[in-house]
């Protein structure tokens, strides 16, 4: 059974984020992440979701490695005490020498932290990188028909490299309520702008929107997730409340709970 994981942003407040967390531990969830958009710092972010949680699992997803150095990575995670053994690093790279810099990140986290690496990919070729190299890949922004296809490349780049396939994550957005389609729109248009996302779209062939589940209530969220069963390990359910408030996000949570 493919899992179910919660994803919020780094800009979320503190108590919601640790009451998210805990809520999402309870209802079954195996993962929590925070993202890590440009220099806010999702690492530090998931101090409160350790503090409120025992066995869940803590992601960041992805902490942009040609903007922030991997040692400044590993001393917040050691400064901050982060359960190692819960925490899963996702990285990603951008411009002219990123998959060396991608390489030495998950040298640098294996040895500074022991701690789980997945690897954001979105190309063909950083697939077959991530399954050379990565404990985890994640995936963003994408069809279950393109992430079947994704998976397919890491396995091959992980049968080159004569290891096993890494565990796969999903990102997939999810909203509630009238004005779901709208916020999703938005959010996509924005990653359109950028370079590389662009050429994710262009190359499924879809709109932002397509990849995205947009819900009134959690009927129409287990109907959207079933094409997603078996194909990655996990699904994270990138939440985009209709406010920031404690009640969108309990909402957006016990609707895509199993």
């Amino acid at each position: 059974m493919t899992e179910r994981g919660i994803g919020l942003a780094a800009t979320t407040p503190q108590e919601i984020v640790e009451a998210s967390a805990a809520l999402a531990e309870v209802l079954g969830y195996t993962s929590f992440w925070l993202n890590h958009p440009g220099q806010r710092d999702g690492v530090a972010g998931l101090v409160p979701a350790a503090a409120a949680t025992s066995a869940i699992d803590l992601g960041v997803g992805v902490v942009p490695l040609h903007l922030r150095p991997v040692e400044s990575v590993v001393e917040t995670a050691r400064a901050e005490a982060l359960p190692v053994d819960r925490l899963v690093l996702g990285i990603g790279t951008y411009g002219p020498g990123a998959f060396r810099l991608a390489r030495q990140g998950v040298v640098a986290l294996h040895d500074g932290l022991g701690c789980r690496v997945a690897v954001a990919a979105l190309s063909e070729r950083t697939c077959r990188i991530a399954g050379e190299i990565g404990d985890g890949v994640v995936f963003n922004w994408l069809t279950p028909d393109y992430a079947s296809r994704s998976a397919h490349w890491v396995e091959e780049g992980a049968a080159k490299a004569g290891r096993p396939r890494p565990r796969l994550y999903a990102y997939v957005r999810l909203a509630l309520g009238a004005d779901a389609s709208e916020r999703l729109e938005d959010e996509g248009a924005r990653y359109a702008r950028v370079d590389s996302y662009g050429a994710h779209f262009a190359r499924m062939g879809v709109t932002p929107s397509a990849t995205a589940i947009a819900a009134r209530d959690s009927a129409e969220v287990s109907r959207a997730l079933a094409p997603w069963e078996g194909v990655v390990d996990a699904v994270v359910l990138r939440l985009l409340p209709a406010a920031d408030t404690p009640e969108a996000h309990e909402e957006l949570i016990r609707a895509g709970a199993v």
